[in-house]
């Protein structure tokens, strides 16, 4: 079966009082449009349009780079209209489409398909949910065969029927062709003059068609309207990612200090300890372990290999097996071999480290002049002296050692030995006659 979507992202999300279009905000490191997109995606949705606002270029661009159409809703008249906007482009399509909102990051292709699903019982579905606290949600009642009977507004609801707890989620699938007619047939007889996507149930009853419901947990159609609702639905996907990982495998001692993207892979028998921070492209291996206090960003880590505590990876950074990036260590677009080692207070950037190699405390690889970045290559086994500078770009090779302090300008030959240094000279007594020439310097201005 041929799927299309709609998702809604006209609104102009005044609440989050911001710039950024609403849908560009981000949850675990993923726009809320993005999120939706994924979603339809994972649901076997062929074909996706972007309903947008005249000013969200910024929106249209991002839809684009993840291979979405967009189109504009040339005015705000509510969300009846705000569907209808995609229906030039999607003229001639008679597969099943799916309209639901870009600002719900934590939305799953299972309820996608959920929705779907249940829209083949009749040719017309809505997502619904069990509300923990109804509030202000429209509220879903239903007939006694199970079907949509009306959506009733909180404030146009009586005391019984705001006492159901099956709430609206806004997110519908159904026949295009179907939709589209229903769609057409919407009046904007309301106090805001707006068409509304919760008078198509009605419309379409009059065809003879039954609005079936589709069950959704409350989480999964969280929206996002204001920085607080952004700041729940990060702290929900984490909460969701957390206990996900914990059921696969993972070790973490304080999970509620960890923080992942949303596309962080961990293999089962890693372990994590606290306060460690997850950026985008992030894959550990199983056995790994990633200590206190370290950030992760665009980075593979094999296999027993130990990152931190207090170290960042960025991207580019690959770690080999059983290799050791220690405390304030620094690793960016950098292959580090197995079983090497930088344990401590290091720069290793545009880098190759060959497998064993021990790179000293203090080393730097200097591998930006103001305008290009060079390659530094250190060999397998190779011995980096404390406070070396390796001036990229530069080779190392196998087995050489290079001394403590030294500045590297050129290629190491393997199982040399590298010394540049300045000499060192002494002066002797000289510390003594300086304190003293300042000690009466010093009684002279009293």
């Amino acid at each position: 079966m041929t799927k299309a979507g709609i998702i809604l992202a006209a609104g102009q999300g005044t609440r989050m009082k911001s710039q950024l279009p609403k849908v560009l905000h981000q949850v675990a490191g993923l726009p809320l449009l993005g999120h939706v997109i994924a979603a339809l995606r994972g649901a076997g949705v062929d074909r996706i349009v972007v309903v947008t606002s005249p000013s969200g270029e910024d929106v249209r661009a991002y839809a684009k780079s993840l291979g979405a159409d967009s189109v504009v809703q040339d005015r705000q008249l509510g969300t009846g209209h705000a569907a209808r906007a995609a229906e030039t482009l999607l003229a001639g399509f008679d597969g099943t489409l799916v309209i639901a909102n870009g600002d719900m990051p934590l939305v799953t292709p299972h309820v996608i398909q959920e929705c779907l699903k249940a829209s083949g019982r009749t040719g017309l579905s809505m997502l619904a949910f069990q509300a923990a606290d109804p509030a202000q949600y429209g509220r879903v009642l239903l007939t006694s065969d199970g079907f949509l009977n009306r959506i009733v507004e909180f404030k146009d609801a009586s005391a019984p029927e705001q006492a159901v707890t099956l709430c609206n989620a806004g997110c519908y699938a159904a026949d295009a062709g179907k939709f589209f007619r229903w769609a057409a047939a919407l009046k904007n007889e309301n106090a805001q003059k707006e068409f509304y996507l919760t008078d198509v149930p009605t419309i379409a009853r009059t065809d003879g068609v039954k609005c079936a419901i589709a069950l959704a947990d409350e989480a999964s159609v969280l929206g996002v309207n204001s920085r607080a609702e952004l700041a729940l639905a990060e702290a929900k996907f984490q909460g969701r990612k957390r206990a996900s990982l914990l059921a696969d495998g993972v070790t973490m001692t304080a999970p509620e200090t960890v923080f992942f993207s949303h596309d962080t892979v961990v293999e089962a028998d890693v372990e994590i300890e606290p306060f460690v921070m997850f950026g985008a492209g992030v894959t550990v291996k199983s056995g790994a372990r990633i200590r206190a206090f370290s950030h992760l960003e665009g980075a593979d880590v094999s296999s027993g290999a130990i990152i931190g505590p207090y170290a960042r990876l960025r991207p580019g950074a690959r770690i080999g097996e059983n290799a050791h990036i220690g405390n304030f260590v620094e690793v960016k677009n950098a292959e580090i071999g197995k079983g090497a080692k930088a344990n401590h207070l290091t720069y290793l950037g545009d880098a190759k480290v060959g497998a064993g190699a021990n790179i000293g405390a203090g080393t730097i690889t200097c591998n930006y002049d103001g305008f290009t970045k060079a390659l530094t290559e250190i060999g397998e086994g190779a011995f980096i002296g404390s406070d070396t500078a390796l001036v990229a770009p530069v080779k190392v090779g196998a087995g050489a050692i290079t001394a403590a302090g030294s500045v590297i300008t050129n290629d190491v030959a393997p199982d040399a030995l590298a010394i540049a240094r300045g000499v060192q000279t002494e002066k002797p007594g000289w510390a003594k006659a300086f304190r003293a020439q300042k000690q009466e310097i010093s009684k002279g201005k009293k």
